[in-house]
């Protein structure tokens, strides 16, 4: 079910994109998440010091503001499935910053699996849909992921002793609160189309409050390792609704590079011998 909320999310980025605009768009995902999300800071709200909210705003930063838009940005000009791949080289990212910068081993297996993920990111930016090149909105997803696995490091490291619900509770709103001058300025001028209306509800409501609550929950009942697998579903699930709701077909070279990186989530998620 996590797999196909999460799936749907670069659906929602689809419809709703073109009219709002990334920034827009993004900020309504962030505070609908936040409004969500609020009861688990507010029962926990003492342990948040002025310190530790400047902590959690620049890892938001790094985690959702700028991933967020760069994946929204993306999907005004590509498919949501080339989204929903490109996203699935977190893991590999996440592996790789803890190599690179907390000197965490890395096995063989390991990098193998690195290599096979960076070669399907170059097979699906070289991909066409349509006739249109695809590769600036790979390199916008590509990009964000590598984001996503610096702030997981950092998460990690700096705020793993906290409410993990807590946590991205106030994350998701300090990036609100961050990104909404922006938002303002930028606010659509023209009328917005009620399907978008509706999918950026979704996109902040379903795939972002609610699905970040049933994640952490999921963490709780099997373990993070376990549910992290959720990875390997967000591809399938955000190329089969893009096809059945947009009729955004699959093509050769996003099932291709879909492939690799998959296998290349698969061999970096066997931890070191």
């Amino acid at each position: 079910m996590l797999g196909a909320i999460w799936g749907g999310s670069f659906l929602f980025m689809r419809v709703a994109a073109s009219d709002f605009g990334p920034i827009p768009l993004v900020e309504m995902r962030l505070a609908l998440g936040a409004l969500i999300l609020l009861p688990f800071l507010w029962q926990t709200r003492a342990q948040f010091t002025p310190r530790l909210w400047l902590v959690i705003a620049g890892i938001a930063t790094i985690n959702s503001v700028i991933p967020f838009a760069l994946f929204a940005w993306a999907a005004e000009r590509a498919p949501a499935g080339i989204g929903a791949i490109s996203n699935a080289m977190t893991v590999m990212f996440t592996a790789l910053v803890a190599f690179i910068f907390y000197g965490e081993r890395i096995s063989a297996r390991r990098t193998l699996g690195l290599a096979a993920g960076f070669v399907g990111v170059l097979i699906l930016a070289s991909g066409r849909v349509a006739g249109a090149s695809v590769w600036s909105a790979a390199l916008a997803g590509t990009v964000a992921a590598l984001l996503y696995g610096v702030g997981i490091n950092l998460v990690r490291r700096y705020l793993t002793s906290y409410p993990p619900v807590a946590v991205a509770a106030a994350a998701l709103a300090v990036a609100a609160l961050l990104l909404a001058p922006l938002a303002v300025y930028t606010w659509p001028r023209h009328p917005v189309a009620a399907a978008s209306w509706g999918s950026a509800a979704l996109l902040g409501v379903l795939c972002t409050g609610i699905a970040f609550v049933s994640y952490y929950r999921l963490i709780a009942r099997i373990g993070a390792m376990r549910a992290s697998t959720v990875t390997y579903l967000i591809p399938f699930f955000g190329v089969i609704w893009a096809w059945l709701i947009l009729g955004e077909p699959p093509t050769l070279t996003m099932a291709v590079a879909g492939a690799l990186i998959l296998t290349g989530v698969a061999l970096s998620q066997q931890r070191p011998a």
